[in-house]
């Protein structure tokens, strides 16, 4: 057999590919993504992107900058990413048809690591015979793992869908987790989900947050206003912050768009603001202005928390999933157990007023150079995992 790869030497760099559900806006798990990129970019020699999904809009440099293949599913002209919710049962003939594209790429030219990041299918690749996988889960799929009765309790075809493969798509998500060879948690909260769902141990390794970016302003006074930042969802859990509000009579500027929001509009009193969804140097002013930012929601990690952190706005959590992670309860803000606005409302009597430095320093804990750092640790043990795979089997 005619071996068509390109001559490679010994002192090469790795070659690495990347892997990712669905590129189809720019939310926490892209973030992973693009400084994944960039630091396989600067230290190893890229391959290709590997996505379910793309619907061609700009993620960042890094991302941009990567050749991709997209599963024969995303190309289909009816299968768009926006689509891509109602096409669970395609999902895992979609990740075994990226796994063949994989393969004979890796006969032209050798991959030596594959990098997923995954809150769906995507984990499930199949890297050719002694490569290592590296998975960064931000999450087993919520959908028919974590919250799968949220999902399904409802009447109409997304929930009436998932009842129906929900089944036999968790059988094929715990089976297809033998395909990783290493798995990254985003959390402490993610690492028990991985061992729950599929058996295994995980190593914690938080997101990447922005905080040279992110940072206070000592110019800029705190205004006695609660900030809520995020999807209008459901799960988000806006209207216990929208209740808080409305009972204590109190300013709430609500940040974000979603589903929820006409919904939510109905249910806010008049000192609940919205500001639609933004982003960059208008939600720094926010955090940073804000007395607090409120968090009701069960989050894998939670970046927003940490933004608001890392501006010194302490956080009024969930006290349960990433905010355990993120929030120190007493120092840099006050955690509720149950899931009412009553709970929430005595938090925020308790949250520390004076937090500002505390709220710095603990976010640094996640920042970028953190993440590049640990992230490197833990791509050179795969490659040597690797490599020691490689010389036993010749």
């Amino acid at each position: 057999m005619i071996d068509t790869r390109t001559d490679q030497t010994d002192d090469r760099p790795p070659r690495i590919a990347l892997a990712h559900d669905w590129l189809c806006g720019l939310r926490g798990g892209e973030k992973v993504l693009e400084n994944l990129a960039r630091l396989v970019a600067a230290e190893y020699a890229p391959a290709r992107l590997y996505v379910l999904f793309d619907d061609g809009n700009p993620i960042g440099s890094a991302v941009d900058e990567l050749p991709r293949r997209v599963a024969r599913l995303g190309r289909l002209p009816w299968a768009s990413a926006r689509a891509r919710r109602w096409l669970l049962p395609a999902y895992p003939s979609a990740v075994r048809d990226l796994g063949r594209q994989l393969a004979r790429d890796h006969r032209r030219c050798e991959i030596d690591l594959v990098i997923s990041t995954s809150s769906a299918a995507i984990k499930g690749l199949a890297p050719p015979p002694g490569v290592p996988h590296l998975c960064y889960c931000h999450s087993p799929a919520r959908y028919v793992w974590s919250r799968k009765d949220e999902y399904t309790k409802g009447v109409g075809l997304a929930s009436a869908g998932l009842r129906l493969f929900g089944p036999s798509f968790r059988a094929w998500d715990r089976r297809s987790a033998r395909n990783v060879t290493r798995f990254i948690a985003n959390s402490s909260y993610t690492a028990g989900q991985i061992r729950s769902c599929y058996g295994r141990d995980a190593t914690v390794v938080h997101p990447p947050v922005e905080t040279a970016f992110f940072t206070p302003d000592a110019e800029i006074k705190r205004e006695d206003y609660w900030l809520l930042v995020g999807a209008m969802e459901p799960y988000k859990r806006a209207d216990l912050a929208i209740a808080a509000a409305n009972q204590a009579a109190h300013p709430l500027v609500v940040v974000g768009h979603g589903t929820q929001r006409a919904q939510l509009e109905r249910l806010a009193g008049p000192t609940v603001t919205f500001t639609g969804s933004i982003r960059g140097e208008p939600l720094r002013e926010h955090y940073r202005r804000a007395r607090l930012l409120l968090f009701p929601q069960v989050e894998d990690f939670g970046i927003t928390a940490v933004e608001a952190q890392a501006c010194g706005c302490p956080v009024v959590a969930r006290g349960e999933g990433g905010a355990l992670d993120t929030v120190l309860d007493g120092d840099t803000g006050s955690l509720f157990h149950e899931s009412s606005s009553a709970a929430m409302i005595e938090a925020i009597a308790r949250c520390p007023t004076d937090a500002h430095a505390a709220c710095r320093s603990n976010s640094l804990r996640f920042s970028v150079e953190r993440f590049v750092a640990s992230m490197r640790a833990e791509i050179a043990a795969c490659l040597d995992s690797g490599q020691r795979n490689g010389d036993a089997s010749s």
